[in-house]
């Protein structure tokens, strides 16, 4: 770990500038050796980062939609070019750049995350040892040293041995317990966020092996992440403990507000916007009406839960235009004549045969 995270010695001094600027706010606030104050530097600085990665995430969501559009055309191509590879490869090539997804954009937000991380190891590794790096100097390392999360040093490790906990006034009982706390905490975390996204984000009318992928991942990853989280700093797992709670309200976020075609909850999205449209007899808000235009351009291709939706409107009176806005049946059929003209045309008599011209009138008989 400490020669991966040298590799990104070179922006330690941006990130230990950013920690210091932070340290400064908080310091005048809980103590400049206070460990609030040094753990809410690094929940800042996960908190800047993630701000920064906003647009990579919604690039992210994009394509990790594009990957599950695309799995029925994959699946296909894999069965017909089994006993192929390199052809398979050239036409999963070829549906990716006709189609324009990129199956590394689902990673991007990681990806743009890991120096910092590694640069955060870096800066903590060097204080538990007890050296200056970055714009950290004599006197900010001794309070970083000093400073504890619940009484555990910043820069302590599960692993540590008794004598290097005592070195920075801790007990390793101590050390041990918040570490393992917290490493259980971000693992839960991540199992949540994983299995939030199979269970209610993800299209159940596609079953293809991505979908098993995911669901392995779900297990897999917490898994990597209590392995190596023996290894981190208690300054590290409060960073990517924070980045994790961070991912699960985000994606929390999405889920409810632009869930994924096909999925359970875009069930429970329509099933609500359909009791706010029943509420207001109108769509409120750009997003929900842009939502709705969707869904009627689908036209017959629309999914089961959009039909529902459609079918549903449609019971209680109502007609989604093209442009995301609903209205009555009524006024929709009023629409659809004044287009027509204006006027409702005449109805013609029923033409009558020529027996039927022929035959004289029956006299009524009167009483």
């Amino acid at each position: 770990m400490d020669t991966i995270a040298s590799l990104f010695s070179f922006i330690t001094t941006p990130v230990s500038w950013v920690i210091v600027q932070f340290h400064s706010l908080y310091g005048a606030i809980f103590g400049p050796d206070s460990g609030w104050a040094w753990g809410l530097s690094i929940v800042s600085l996960v908190v800047l980062i993630r701000i920064c990665l906003i647009p990579l995430f919604v690039k992210q969501i994009k394509a990790t939609r594009g990957m599950q559009a695309l799995q029925p055309k994959m699946k296909a191509i894999q069965e017909r070019y089994k006993n192929d590879k390199q052809r398979q490869s050239e036409e999963m090539m070829k549906l990716y750049k006709e189609t324009g997804t990129n199956p590394l954009s689902s990673c991007l937000p990681i990806l743009a995350q890991s120096p910092f991380f590694f640069a955060l190891y870096h800066v903590l590794s060097a204080i538990a040892n007890g050296q200056t790096i970055g714009v950290i100097n004599q006197s900010l390392l001794e309070s970083a040293r000093q400073a504890h999360i619940f009484g555990a040093p910043l820069a302590a490790k599960f692993t540590d041995s008794a004598e290097k906990a005592a070195s920075l006034g801790a007990s390793i009982t101590d050390v041990r317990i918040v570490t393992a706390v917290m490493i259980v905490m971000m693992s839960l975390s991540q199992f949540y966020t994983q299995r939030q996204l199979m269970q209610k984000n993800v299209d159940l009318s596609v079953k293809t092996p991505f979908m098993q992928q995911q669901k392995m991942l779900m297990y897999i990853f917490p898994l990597i992440f209590a392995v190596m989280g023996i290894n981190f700093p208690v300054g590290v797992l409060v960073y990517w403990l924070t980045t994790n709670v961070w991912t699960m309200g985000q994606q929390m976020y999405v889920i409810n507000q632009n869930p994924t075609p096909g999925s359970k909850a875009q069930d429970q999205y329509l099933t609500r916007l359909l009791k706010h449209v029943t509420t207001h007899g109108d769509v409120k808000g750009r997003g929900k009406k842009k939502i709705v235009a969707t869904i009627v351009a689908k036209g017959p291709d629309r999914n089961d839960n959009e039909r529902k939706f459609i079918v549903a409107l449609t019971k209680q009176g109502l007609a989604a235009q093209a442009d995301g806005s609903v209205i009555r049946s009524a006024e929709a059929t009023a629409d659809s004549d004044a287009a027509s003209g204006g006027a409702a045309k005449r109805q013609q008599p029923k033409r009558q045969s020529k027996s039927q011209r022929q035959t004289p009138p029956k006299p009524s008989s009167k009483k």
